[in-house]
């Protein structure tokens, strides 16, 4: 391994740093960077879609591109906390597209707290073993790398967790592709990737709703633009029957110029200049959620194996909680300053997905698969792609919050 320089993390109200807009930045140039910090895997089967995946940095899968090296790199890469040097024990917000982590982050399950402390940013801290440090490589092919990692755990409860950790990146084929989205994908640049994450109970003693269960949360991180809106389709139906349709309340209600909600999709900003979160919760979650970005000409899809039941999903709100299990499956979010006039953490966007309450016996293991897509385009042929796996016109998407190319 080479010498891997840690990154350090803003944290909100605790930290800053330089904001950075790397939007527009090609592949190899994101690439060459990375290699001077730490080990990087390129998976590609050809020279146009290619991912770049860290050993060093949990295995995650920091960049992509559709259309070769000198292409555009669609993941968000802090290159300010890289070339700090430090290691931040709150969090090291390396960036990159699909990071394994691991829930509840807040409540009294929470695995981000310690018993006790209060729920606010001095006391929140990453697990270490999702915050720093290499994966073990296990099994690498050309089009993906399998990682394999044991980690210990303590609850907000005082409940240990020995986990097994075995995660596998894999470049999807365009057959691949199109099965997994349902979608005939033609006359477009792209590429696809998904994450295979299964976490085993190696512990004595039951994962239960008594001492509390993880949860398998992988994020993606994006460049913000002005001309980015997120997409999330959703269920419809009476409040009465499946609750709200969007969870708002993380950092506050949204303003109403950063969140539509219509009957059955929602629209949120992208731009990275607003601090918000929004999450939909089981009874309302669909299997594939988005973003366009209309400078680019870039739509990303995500999709995840959503059970066909509801389960319990944990909840990361940061309080004691009446229902510890009752949080959301999809979650996105807008980074932006903490406060008027401070720095925000990147900025970037995120889409979220999360895996359901792992109510584990000892060996036993639960499987969460996360899948992105980026694809370029001329807009008519993005457009059909939108209505058919969306449920919305690029156009829709657009007029939303006005967005102009």
């Amino acid at each position: 391994m080479k010498n891997l320089i840690i990154m350090t993390s803003c944290v909100v109200l605790l930290f800053s740093c330089e904001t950075r807009n790397v939007s527009g930045t090609m592949f190899k140039d994101d690439v060459d960077f990375l290699k001077r910090f730490t080990d990087v895997i390129i998976l590609s089967v050809d020279e146009h879609a290619q991912i770049a995946v860290s050993p060093d940095m949990q295995g995650r899968v920091m960049t992509s591109t559709a259309t070769g090296a000198n292409g555009l790199s669609y993941g968000w890469i802090n290159r300010e906390l890289f070339e700090s040097g430090e290691n931040n024990k709150h969090i090291n917000a390396f960036g990159g597209e699909d990071r394994f982590w691991l829930g509840p982050e807040g409540g009294q399950f929470s695995i981000f707290f310690k018993k006790g402390e209060p729920f606010d940013l001095e006391h929140w801290w990453t697990p270490a073993p999702i915050n720093e440090g290499s994966y073990d490589v296990v099994d690498q092919s050309a089009a993906h790398v399998r990682f394999n990692k044991n980690m210990q755990l303590e609850n907000y409860s005082g409940t240990r967790f020995d986990v097994e950790l075995n995660r596998t990146v894999r470049l999807l084929s365009d057959e691949q592709t199109a099965a997994r989205f349902g979608y005939p994908f033609a006359d477009v640049d792209m590429v696809a990737f998904e994450s295979e994450n299964i976490i085993t109970n190696r512990g004595e003693n039951a994962w239960d709703k008594e001492t509390g269960m993880l949860s398998i949360w992988i994020l993606g991180m994006y460049n913000p633009s002005p001309a980015t809106t997120i997409v999330i389709p959703f269920i419809a139906g009476p409040e009465s029957q499946l609750g709200p349709p969007v969870n708002d309340a993380y950092f506050g209600n949204v303003p109403q110029d950063r969140l539509v909600v219509k009957e059955d999709i929602l629209f949120f900003r992208g731009d990275g200049e607003y601090r918000s979160k929004i999450g939909i919760s089981p009874y309302r979650a669909k299997d594939i959620l988005g973003s366009y970005d209309a400078t680019n000409k870039v739509l990303t899809l995500v999709t995840y194996n959503k059970p066909d039941q509801v389960y319990d999903y944990v909840n990361s709100m940061w309080e004691i909680q009446q229902e510890p299990f009752a949080g959301d499956v999809v979650n996105s979010y807008n980074d932006g300053p903490p406060v008027p006039g401070a720095k925000p953490m990147g900025p970037f966007y995120e889409l979220e997905t999360s895996s359901p309450a792992a109510a584990l016996a000892p060996g036993e293991s639960l499987t969460h698969r996360h899948t992105t897509v980026h694809i370029q385009a001329d807009e008519p042929v993005l457009s059909q792609i939108a209505e058919s796996i969306l449920g919305v016109s690029i156009e829709d998407i657009k007029a939303a919050f006005s967005v102009e190319d």
